[in-house]
């Protein structure tokens, strides 16, 4: 049985195999930020098999823009593999991906295009982005989403959509890492490319990009779900499982934080006074010590908070900002180097700023924490009766392999 540490495996029966298997203008533009969530998967096939992982979405995108102002933000899902076999059979490709984002309000779309160069071995129709309404038919004009996907051929929500047959983006197999070295698991690693999109601010507010997760993409097993795919396994003959993703904690439990924006761009008021933040941290010290890290805002704003990242996802809580300074501690477990920003939200009067990013060494003998994979999943559903294979995707942070 197939198995490794960010893979589980769940009972076999005669009836049942279920596996997991790990499957413009001139703009500041804030350091990429990884937002983390938990999504909730059903990959259908003969048998039905439901599975809880990790996802997160890299986006990077200015902290404030002024009005009717032009200006671009880029969104990303993470990388991910699909393994050679499980429990007998024999993985061939995933493929129809898609990546669905909703159009932000408090701003005119202009465009949106996919980055060259982003995505990893991806074949067969090449990624491009379509502007489409909620029953996934192209329209340029009131679509409200934005769909990443290979011209439409999905497995549902599409005039071009199958469940039984390969389409669109397709992840060919071939046992690579990233980058190109042959993966000792067999495992096969691929990426979704980034998509950068063009807006024009409105005149007030906040313009916060997001997942789809409205409507009938809030549904869990719904073919309108913001990540969907295909994933083809031959057992006893050949076997699909679409497989539909949304982000929750359970099956049956509401959205979490994953239908939350992903950014917010402030829009600037002309009379706003502009704001820089500063980061500070020790540049080294050793595993298991409690540090604080702290922000200075300048000019000193009447309030408003920072939320501290580091290696680009939030630490904790925003915290308060009183008399332009904000702190934290916090005890870094993993030894290696860790990049540490801080983000002010702004206040009334007072614009948002992002810091630099700092790096700070962390010292010990325990492996770096960017040495990790934590866990997401893809489904694969197989059956030559009732034949369920669950394949479970690792993301990484890691852009090396």
């Amino acid at each position: 049985m197939f198995s490794t540490p960010r893979r589980w495996m769940p009972p076999v029966t005669a009836a049942t195999i279920a596996s997991s298997l790990i499957l413009g203008s001139s703009i500041a533009f804030a350091a990429p930020v990884e937002v983390s969530f938990n999504e909730s998967c059903r990959a259908s096939s003969v048998v039905d098999v439901d599975n809880l992982r990790t996802d997160m979405v890299t986006v990077e995108a200015p902290a404030t823009v002024e009005p009717g102002q032009r200006f671009t933000y880029r969104i990303q899902t993470g990388p991910q593999s699909y393994p050679s076999s499980s429990s007998g059979a024999t993985t061939i490709s995933v493929s129809r991906l898609k990546n669905d984002f909703e159009i932000p309000a408090n701003a005119v779309f202009v465009g949106a295009t996919v980055v060259a160069g982003t995505g990893i071995n991806l074949d067969n129709v090449a990624p491009n982005v379509l502007r489409v309404d909620d029953n996934g038919v192209v329209n340029d004009v009131s679509g409200g989403v934005l769909r990443l996907s290979g011209n439409n051929e999905v497995i549902g929500n599409s005039p071009s959509s199958s469940t039984d047959s390969e389409g669109g983006i397709r992840v060919p197999k071939n046992s690579k890492n990233l980058d190109g070295s042959t993966n000792p698991n067999g495992d096969t690693w691929f990426q979704m490319p980034a998509v950068e999109v063009t807006m024009i601010a409105g005149e007030s507010g906040v313009i916060a990009p997001k997942l789809r997760t409205a409507g009938a993409a809030g549904d869990f097993d719904n073919d309108a779900n913001f990540n969907t795919s295909l994933a083809k396994a031959s057992l006893f003959g050949t076997h699909w499982a679409a497989t539909r993703c949304s982000p929750r904690d359970t099956t049956t439990g509401p959205l979490n934080g994953g239908a939350d924006p992903v950014a917010t761009v402030a829009i600037s008021s002309p009379t706003d006074v502009k704001t820089s933040t500063v980061v500070s941290a020790p540049e080294s010290v050793p595993t298991g010590t409690s540090v604080t890290l702290s922000a200075t805002v300048s000019p000193a704003p009447g309030g408003g908070t920072v939320q501290f990242r580091i290696d680009g996802v939030d630490l904790d809580g925003p915290v308060s900002v009183v008399d332009g300074r904000a702190s934290v501690s916090h005890t870094f477990a993993d030894a290696g180097e860790h990049k540490i920003g801080a983000v002010y939200s702004g206040a009334p009067g007072t614009t948002p700023s992002t810091s630099e990013v700092r790096t700070m060494t962390v010292t010990g003998s325990d492996e770096p924490s960017a040495n990790r994979v934590p866990k997401t999943a893809v489904l694969i559903a197989l059956g030559a009766a009732a034949v369920a294979t669950l394949l479970v995707v690792g993301r990484t942070r890691s852009r090396g392999k």
